[in-house]
């Protein structure tokens, strides 16, 4: 079986944009908002930070069935309580599975790496975004936001399947 997911950008803030992705209901909607809100405007050129909340919360009410999806790089200089807010602020709109991964710099222009995470920070964080609720969690050093897609789709659905039995 196939399935499909979508990366989207944050379309401005334009709803309509929004609605036709969602009207075209892709197994999984996936937008990052790829770091903490106070490093935000520096790691993101035009996206902001509650502007992809905002998003990720009309997704879900456009189509609450559909599992949403954001993704965070770490290693840019966020503080780990930011990176548990972000988890938070994620959950609060019902975001369903996340993905943490290391940032690394791809050019000299580009933002430097403040720290590497070793992998046991990783299991820690991907411990307590579960505790948090996302129905699914990759967390790694070489995690990327489709880091096993074919797994996620299996844990939405799955936790989809039994909050309807739990209903």
């Amino acid at each position: 079986m196939c399935s499909v997911e979508v990366l989207i950008p944050d379309f401005l803030g334009d709803r309509e944009s929004l609605q036709i992705v969602m009207d075209a209901k892709p197994d999984i909607l996936n937008h990052n908002i790829e770091t903490v809100e106070r490093l935000s405007d520096k790691v993101r050129a035009k996206a902001k930070y509650k502007r992809s909340l905002e998003l990720l919360a009309r997704a879900k009410e456009m189509q609450p069935n559909i599992p949403t999806k954001s993704s965070i790089m770490l290693g840019v200089g966020e503080e780990y309580n930011e990176i548990l807010s972000t988890m938070d602020d994620l959950r609060a709109v019902n975001c369903d599975i996340m993905t943490i991964g290391q940032y690394l710099q791809p050019s000299e222009k580009h933002l430097y790496v403040e720290k590497y995470y070793p992998p046991e920070e990783f299991a820690a964080l991907k411990q307590e975004g579960l505790k948090r609720g996302f129905s699914h969690v990759e967390s790694g050093p070489m995690v990327r936001s489709s880091y096993h897609a074919h797994e996620q789709v299996k844990s939405a659905t799955k936790h989809a399947e039994q909050a309807a039995t739990h209903a």
